[in-house]
Formats: structure tokens, sequence, C-alpha cells
């Protein structure tokens, strides 16, 4: 545990972590100050609280100064380590750090970590609830909500904490050390942020590094590039796969998802493939990775077949919305990334009405469009990836232009035929329209709400 009392501490980031965080080091008895580059405006909402605790508030840019009077700087994860303020601070020997790695020099208990490309936020509700279904003191937060710092305070000795980390949050750990790593897959996202797919695999092998024989990692057998982590890890490595039985760890075989605690033990069957609430291929993924973290987490096979059978899609994740006219609506506002959206697609056998875009991260869309000619009817574009996703599909599929996502909703409700669907998975950041994915998908849940309501009145 640091000592924090006295010490002169810049938060660089006003988001939610960094605000947990500015507020975390303030109780400990630091000097904070927090610089952010948004207006004072912009931030009006969140400053006044940081005020009246005695934080001293830097916006509309940082101050190089600024940065070289700390004893120590936290990065919020949206803020690059190559931003240059922080690179002159690395450089002139200021120790940085990110908010994970701040919360996990104070966190009592046990950590089992995700990460991945996609899928993270539902295996992590998924583990957490069926830790808790099994009796087990448990904790979730990181990527998923609640910030990691927010869970110091409730963290105790006996306490498994599940945390959603992401290659942001990744790069800046330095001492982080969970007892259970899990990495899900590894696919091109954030390709504008860490410059090469593989900085951006190697910031999600971070998640490991601090780990030893007594900890376990959990990887995806079939996915090649997350396989080949795992000469890297330096702890045993657990496997999980819905195409084959591994040696030790969970797989799907003649329809139940199976595991098996070592080589050579009794495989044990954890429960069939028809008590999977969740839809989608990718989601059994999900279903087997969390099953075989819960049970190295010590978490009974009954308990964790209860955990599953009783879970339902996290809000933002292929989330079933309404059937308006016979056509359903599903909003997975959180597929940012090309694989995630392939994965959504691919959830469905046809009829889809496909919205995409938003902030483009670098990827590469021409991957989507032997799924999109096969399942998706018609493509409705936003945002400022719209002529890059455009250019990327043209010939594949029916594209309109629709910039805005009032729009993009509207002309899909008109196409869709009764047993079609309406499909958010844009496949894209939010950031260009929106706060972050979760609002983006809250407008989109008021406007399938608004249109329900407009159809029933056009009946009656």
């Amino acid at each position: 545990m640091m000592e924090l009392k006295g010490k002169k501490v810049l938060v660089v980031g006003m988001g939610k972590s960094g605000l947990a965080a500015a507020l975390f080091l303030r109780r400990q008895g630091a000097q904070v100050t927090v610089s952010d580059v948004r207006s004072a405006e912009s931030l009006a909402k969140e400053i006044p609280a940081l005020l009246e605790e005695g934080v001293m508030v830097e916006t509309g840019g940082h101050g190089v100064l600024t940065f070289r009077r700390q004893d120590l700087i936290v990065v919020s994860p949206g803020v690059p380590l190559n931003t240059p303020e922080l690179a002159q601070a690395i450089n002139f020997g200021r120790p940085v750090i990110g908010e994970l790695e701040l919360a996990a020099r104070f966190l009592k208990g046990r950590i089992l970590a995700i990460t991945g490309s996609n899928g993270k936020t539902t295996t992590t509700a998924l583990a957490g609830a069926i830790l808790a279904e099994a009796g087990i003191p448990v904790l979730v937060g990181g990527n998923i909500g609640v910030p990691v710092v927010g869970l110091i305070d409730e963290s105790t000795e006996d306490t498994w904490l599940v945390l959603e980390v992401s290659s942001f949050q990744l790069e800046s750990t330095v001492e982080f050390h969970p007892g259970i790593s899990v990495i899900l897959n590894i696919t091109p996202d954030h390709l504008d942020r860490h410059g090469s797919f593989e900085n951006y695999a190697r910031a999600k092998e971070r998640i490991f590094a601090m780990q030893d024989a007594r900890d376990r990692v959990v990887l995806n057998a079939d996915n090649a590039r997350t396989a080949e982590a795992a000469p890297r890890s330096p702890a045993p490595v657990y496997w999980f796969s819905t195409q084959h039985a591994v040696d030790q760890g969970a797989w799907v075989e003649d329809g139940y998802v199976t595991y098996r605690a070592a080589k050579g033990a009794e495989a044990e069957r954890i429960l069939p493939l028809s008590k999977i609430s969740l839809k989608g291929g990718h989601n059994v993924e999900n279903v087997v990775a969390a099953v075989c973290a819960t049970r190295l987490a010590g978490a009974p096979a009954e308990a964790v077949a209860r955990g599953v059978e009783r879970f339902h899609a996290v809000e933002h994740r292929l989330e079933y919305l309404a059937t308006i006219n016979g056509v359903e609506f599903y909003n997975d506002s959180k597929a940012t990334n090309v694989d995630a959206t392939a994965k959504a697609v691919a959830a469905f056998p046809g009829g889809i009405h496909l919205i995409l875009g938003g902030k483009d991260k670098g990827s590469d869309y021409t991957i989507l469009s032997p799924l999109l000619r096969e399942r998706v009817r018609a493509v409705y574009t936003i945002g400022s990836a719209a002529a890059k996703i455009e250019s990327h599909l043209r010939g594949v599929v029916p594209i309109q232009s629709r910039q805005t996502l009032d729009k993009a909703v509207s002309a899909a409700a008109e196409a869709a035929r009764p047993g079609e669907v309406v499909l958010l998975a844009p496949a894209c950041s939010s950031f260009d329209q929106f706060e972050n994915y979760e609002h983006r998908g809250r407008v989109f849940k008021e406007l399938v709400s608004e249109l329900r309501s407009w159809k029933v009145e056009q009946r009656a």
C-alpha cells in the first residue's frame, strides 16, 4: 500500500474513473490537481464536487508546469500515454500510473480480471453473478461501470473482485496482480490508439505480466492471437473452447458445457447449452469462459449452473427491446469494433436492417462483407465514419446514408418487414455524437420506445 498523505498528485482526465481517483486520493490526504483538455463549461457538472473536496482543477488544456510539479501522476484510461505532456513527464522521471494500478494497491481480497476485444462486460457480469450465486463475497467493477477505486472501501480479505479491464487500463499497470486472469479474445481494435495490432495485443497480455505459478490464466483456445500468448504466461494456463475438448479448463461437448480441473482429471458436465438464455454463439464462448474462471475461483459446479441459467443479457449487449409490427429491435451499442458487429450479425439468420457508424478506430469494414451479403437486407450509416464504411461496403448490400441515429432508426423501421430485425451494432466508438456507448444505447432505446408509441397510435 502506497503512502499518499501530503503527496502532490495530478489526475489527468476528468472522466468517471478520473473523478473517482481524484476524490479517493483526496481522502487519502494527497494534494490533488485534476487536468482536462475540455472546457470548464463542458465540465460544469463535474467541477463543483471536486472543488468542494479541495481538489484543484485545470481545464482547457494541460499545463506543462502542472505535470512537472507532481510526486505522482494518475492517468485516466481515455488519455493516451503518448500525450505530449505525459510523455515529457515520463522522460523527467515522474511516476505515471492508471486508476486501475492505483486501486489495485489498496484493494483487499483476490482479483479475477477479465479482458478481451469483445465479451468483457457480459463475462464479467456473469462471473460476478455466478460467484454471488455460490455465496462467495464478490464485488464487480472496472470498465463495466463502477471505477475500481470505488470498490476499495467495500473490499475485504474474503472478497473476490471481478474486474473488467481494457487495454487502455492495462497499458498503465505496473504491479497489477490478478489471482485469475482471463483473455477472452484478441481481434483488431483501438488501432488508432495503439498504433498496431501487435501493440494492442501486447497491452492485453499485461493482464498476466505480474502473475506467478500460484495464479491461473484462462485463454481462448479458438482465437489464434490469444492462444499465442500462452508461452509468455508465468502462471499455469487453463483453456476454454466451443470447438474441441481441452486438457484443463472448459469446453462444449455433446451439447453441454464441460469442465476439467486438471490434466487427467475426470470431466464434469456443468449445464446443457439449452439452459443458456443469452442469444448468439459468441455468448456461448462467454459462458464457457465464465464457467472456467469461476470454477477456478471455487464456485461449486451446481452454483455455476444456477448462475448461468438465471443470467440474462447485460444492457447494450445484444439487448432485445421490442417487437413492433412483427419487427424485432435489438440494441448492441457495445459493439464498438468490427468483430463485435460480426458476432451480433451472426446471432440472426437473416433479414437484418443494420445501423453502422460513429467514430472510426482505424477499422477495416470490408471484413464484414461476406456476412452482410448473406444476412443483411440494408445498412444505415451514421456519424463521422459513414463515408469510410460506405466506401468499404459499396456493392455488398444496399446502403442508406442517414447521418444521425434518429434518422437511421426511422428509415430502418420503415423498410423492415414482419419477421425481420433492426439491429444497432455500430462497429465504431460513439464519441463523435454521444458521450459513450451507454448514451448511444439509451438514445436508441428511447427512439424505439417512441416508435412503438407512434405505431400504436397509427393502428388506433
